[in-house]
């Protein structure tokens, strides 16, 4: 029986109040598992996403935390831990893209703020994961899902090299954590997202961004949370119990 298809085994998803990682953590419930969700900042979204899950008979539960600290992720996984139930995957979804910046206009602050939410966070959440998830630590083993992006292949310049240098170092991440914790029964794979219909383009400025950029991709279109939800669930079940290390690219072929 794999991580997925434990019925009992809980899932942590981070900054799921909306977009991705909410897509996701409505898809891994709707599967039988229950799932703690992490956010920042939106209580009010965060809040909604349970009540809808719950109304529907499945197991969610939110936990504030700011993953850009060790303390937020430490408080995170105690949230878990307190739920009583083994934990059984992670889905690194949080992160933030500082907004769009050349890197000659960059600010200190900025920089800094991504790195630690999108590298250091990932880092001590998967920390966290393997040492509850290890069967050298007395784990059941379980299954780590990177939220990374196309950008760490083509570099975002002009735009946000800071971004794509952060996702960059989460693929490094996962290739390395992969051979790592594969004896140990944990499987460490990233779905590199490209351009998705979410509130990620506004908040950095350029509401316009999808249908700046939707005809260059060659299928056409944005794509949807959704679509990359599926492509995480797919990683952390059954029928991708041979596949770790890998970067799924969810990008429409841009």
């Amino acid at each position: 029986m794999s991580e997925l298809d434990s019925p009992k085994g809980l899932i942590i998803v981070t900054g799921a109040s909306r977009g991705i990682g909410a897509a996701t953590a409505r898809s891994l419930a709707q599967r039988g598992h229950p799932i703690l969700i992490n956010y920042s900042r939106d209580t009010s979204s965060a809040e909604e996403l349970v009540a809808e899950q719950s109304r529907l008979g499945f197991i969610v539960e939110s936990v504030r935390a700011d993953l850009a600290t060790e303390t937020g992720v430490l408080d995170l996984f105690a949230a878990a831990d307190d739920l009583g139930i083994p934990l059984s995957g992670l889905v690194n979804n949080a992160g933030v893209t500082g907004g769009f910046s050349r890197v000659a206009d960059l600010k200190d602050h900025v920089l800094r703020h991504v790195l630690a939410v999108n590298v250091a966070g990932c880092f001590l959440c998967a920390r966290e994961a393997v040492r509850r998830m290890s069967r050298q630590c007395g784990g059941q083993g379980g299954s780590i899902v990177n939220i990374s992006s196309i950008a760490a292949k083509l570099g975002g310049a002009g735009e946000w090299i800071h971004y794509a240098a952060s996702k960059g170092a989460l693929d490094t991440l996962t290739i390395g954590l992969a051979r790592e914790v594969a004896g140990e029964g944990i499987r460490v794979n990233a779905v590199a997202a490209g351009l998705i219909e979410t509130d990620l383009h506004a908040a950095a400025g350029a509401p316009d961004r999808l249908d700046r950029l939707a005809p260059g991709i060659p299928i056409g279109r944005a794509g949807t949370t959704d679509e990359v939800a599926a492509a995480v669930v797919w990683l952390m079940s059954s029928a991708a119990s041979y596949v770790t290390g890998a970067i799924l690219p969810v990008g429409g072929g841009r």
